[in-house]
């Protein structure tokens, strides 16, 4: 099993865009269980994968309860990166 934040990173591979409850729900069958999944340490992780210039924001909505929500996708550059580093 990958570690969480190479997981994470992974993901943003596999889709156009997501937000990190969209990470949360795809990760937890496998990471539910893990002491970092937490949504502040997950966005933490996201944003500084965004520091990296392994990620982009792609766009923010408000969800229901008029929480940000801010969606993130890798680039081609960034996702060659992170396909090239983690298998």
């Amino acid at each position: 099993m990958k570690p969480l934040n190479y997981a994470m990173l992974k993901h943003f591979t596999t889709v156009p865009e997501a937000c990190v409850q969209d990470v949360m729900e795809a990760l937890k069958p496998q990471y539910g269980d893990f002491k970092a999944f937490q949504k502040d340490s997950m966005i933490s992780a996201i944003m500084t994968a965004a520091a990296n210039g392994l990620l982009e924001e792609s766009r923010f909505e408000l969800d229901d309860q008029n929480e940000l929500r801010v969606y993130y996708r890798a680039h081609e550059e960034g996702a060659a990166t992170i396909n090239t580093y983690i298998e």
